[in-house]
């Protein structure tokens, strides 16, 4: 009996750091999810041009002493890479995430979604009422390829996602003249 009291101590004491620890992706799939056909991911660069964009634009945040998570997804928002500098927060994989949802939903840079949420109240409480998106920040760019969306590059864990923006633009920069 003292033993099942002291684990069940340990487990309320420890309970609140495995919350703060919240995964970046979505669950497992269900039963019923894995019995449906499973269709490839949208349109989007090719990994290895993903790897060294993000890697790119981490190096730079780095280089001004920022620990980031570079995001690239598809143009559907689901992952092609996510790249956290060592010693990154684990919360820049999900603040990354909201900014990459701004873009797809708006069609627009996340610090436009973010400048135009400072202007208009009734827009900045469509995006807190959205758990995907919650708050505007800047740091998220859409990758185009002939005027079509072919996925997002973002950064998150500068200090201010002017700092991030910087960064995704490195990035951006380094792969420009190979995105299809």
């Amino acid at each position: 009996m003292k033993k099942i009291l002291l684990a069940a101590t340990a487990l309320l004491i420890a309970a609140p750091v495995f919350a703060q620890t919240a995964p970046t992706i979505a669950p497992a799939p269900t039963a019923d999810e894995m019995k449906q056909p499973r269709p490839p991911r949208a349109r989007g660069i090719p990994v290895a041009l993903a790897i060294e964009g993000a890697v790119a634009a981490n190096a730079t945040c780095l280089g001004n002493t920022y620990k980031t998570t570079a995001l690239i997804t598809d143009a559907a928002g689901v992952p092609i890479v996510v790249i956290s500098n060592d010693g990154a927060a684990a919360i820049t994989q999900r603040i990354a995430m909201s900014k990459v949802q701004a873009v797809l939903k708006y069609k627009m840079t996340s610090g436009e979604v973010a400048a135009k949420a400072a202007a208009d109240p009734a827009f900045k409480a469509e995006l807190a009422a959205n758990p995907l998106i919650d708050t505007a920040r800047q740091g998220a760019v859409p990758l185009m390829a002939g005027g079509e969306l072919v996925g997002v590059f973002a950064e998150s864990g500068a200090p201010g996602g002017d700092k991030d923006e910087v960064c995704v633009r490195a990035g951006i920069a380094k792969i420009a003249d190979r995105i299809k």
